[in-house]
């Protein structure tokens, strides 16, 4: 399998008139690829899937294969839901629409067993033939995913390839490397890029990239051409930044910090996002200034 790996960017969905803005998404997802990111990840967490209708999910994940087609450019559709019968169909999408893999995040709410949690993932690895990468999050969805039932849903669904870790445990992260080393390990938390890179990760599923996407794409290439010492640099870098990007319900500081930029022209969340509040924006705005952003 071609494997969605290495820099890659949870993609922000851009609302104007809290409609989806489809030029400015295409643009976005441009941006990205003439920075050279090497996969796209639109309907995460950070897309705002949570609030998106389903139409708008399967537009989204439509509008990534068809700019990124021809480019190089990979595309990990999100496709997670609580409820597995809801999750298998966008599954199914992302594959009919030419996606190259899939991002599952854990179900939340319900709050699985771990075997819950394996029948979800084998099942909807079972209804497709793309790859899939598991994603763990813990705080987001009050369920972990253990690294002895990721391993076995490793090894039981041929097109499981990887998790995105998001527990912020780097110990996570060695425990999965030490007991299968064949398990591609995502990085979900832009802070700790670099140690888990360093650790044997694969790559990242980055926040900071919709903003700085060739700065991420050159910490992940110096990670794997073996220059850890500017990794390490870069990462340093973006340390306020990407404490700055997380100080809010992300993507809520993303997205402002985007507007700021310039990058996107309207900054409106569907509730229960709201815009941050003026101590966030002046944060946002003094890290920006660092990085020589503004």
């Amino acid at each position: 399998m071609n494997l969605p790996l290495g820099a890659m960017t949870a993609l922000v969905t851009p609302f104007k008139n809290q409609k989806l803005d489809i030029e400015c998404y295409e643009k976005l997802i441009k941006r990205q690829i003439d920075n050279g990111i090497e996969a796209v990840v639109p309907v995460g967490t950070t897309g705002e899937s949570a609030t998106l209708s389903h139409n708008e999910h399967r537009e989204c994940v439509e509008i990534a294969v068809a700019v990124c087609k021809g480019t190089g450019v990979k595309v990990l559709a999100g496709a997670g839901s609580n409820s597995t019968i809801e999750a298998i169909p966008l599954a199914q999408h992302a594959q009919h629409s030419g996606a190259d893999g899939i991002l599952v995040v854990t179900p939340y709410y319900n709050k699985p067993t771990q075997q819950g949690l394996f029948e979800h993932y084998k099942n909807i690895a079972d209804s497709v033939e793309i790859p899939l990468l598991l994603y763990n999050v813990p705080g987001r969805t009050g369920v972990d995913l253990e690294a002895d039932t990721a391993i076995k849903l490793f090894n039981q669904c041929s097109n499981i390839y990887g998790i995105k870790e998001a527990t912020g445990s780097i110990e996570r992260c060695v425990e999965l490397n030490a007991k299968e080393s064949r398990l591609q390990i995502i990085s979900g938390d832009d802070c700790i890029n670099y140690p888990i890179l360093a650790s044997g990760g694969a790559g990242v599923i980055s926040v900071t990239s919709n903003l700085l996407p060739d700065t991420i794409a050159n910490l992940v290439k110096s990670a794997r051409d073996g220059d850890y010492e500017k990794a390490r640099e870069i990462n340093n870098s973006l340390y306020e930044m990407n404490k700055a990007l997380f100080c809010e319900s992300n993507p809520v500081p993303i997205k402002a910090a985007m507007y700021i930029a310039g990058v996107i022209k309207t900054l409106e969340y569907r509730l229960p996002l709201t815009p941050p509040s003026k101590e966030t924006m002046k944060r946002l705005e003094l890290a920006m200034k660092k990085l020589s952003i503004i």
